[in-house]
């Protein structure tokens, strides 16, 4: 009796890790669904609207890769709390379409895992909460230490930066970023 209890506390350690990843995933989905909601009714009454009453947070804007079929709703701020349900929009960066650098961070393995697929020249739209659309060119990506990303939310031009740990297949969090450089080419079509 004894032999089969090894591989028996082993499979259940195997069921709780694998449910516990597929619970990540599974609420990075459907929060995504209810941010969503929110959004469009944030742009449709001008009003930030919250995903649900207990939220801390609210979306401030959407971000999409049309050649990626990707998209994910970014919320107020870059908190962990934050970053569990959506990428966010860095504090004390710039808006999309302003002078300066919006700098939107995400989690690689949920909301920002299209990231590895994104190549020069790729064009990324983000809508605003006001409903305005503005479009960026991929210029280049690096790879740079947490503390050491030489990012000025200041800079001259319009310009748009997206943030992710690296490298993508980690399973811990290092002290590396991923980030995504982009330039504003123009509004979006259809943009309010």
């Amino acid at each position: 009796m004894p032999r089969f209890i090894l591989p028996l506390l082993l499979a259940l350690i195997g069921l709780i890790l694998f449910g516990q990843g597929a619970y990540i995933h599974a609420k990075a989905l459907l929060a995504q669904v209810l941010l969503e909601r929110a959004f469009e009714k944030t742009i449709a009454t001008g009003r930030e609207t919250k995903p649900w009453s207990w939220a801390d947070t609210w979306p401030v804007a959407r971000i999409e890769v049309k050649r990626l079929g990707a998209r994910a709703i970014v919320l107020a701020g870059s908190s962990g709390q934050a970053l569990a349900f959506g990428p966010g929009h860095v504090e004390q960066t710039r808006d999309a379409g302003e002078r300066g650098v919006a700098v939107y961070s995400a989690h690689r393995d949920t909301h920002f895992a299209f990231l590895k697929n994104v190549v020069i020249g790729d064009e990324i739209d983000i809508t605003r909460h006001d409903g305005r659309t503005f479009r960026y060119r991929v210029d280049t990506t690096s790879v740079v230490r947490f503390d050491a990303s030489g990012i000025d939310p200041l800079a001259d031009g319009y310009h748009l930066l997206l943030s992710t740990c690296w490298p993508f297949d980690a399973l811990t969090q290092g002290p590396e970023r991923y980030l995504v450089h982009a330039t504003m080419i123009a509004d979006a079509p259809g943009s309010r």
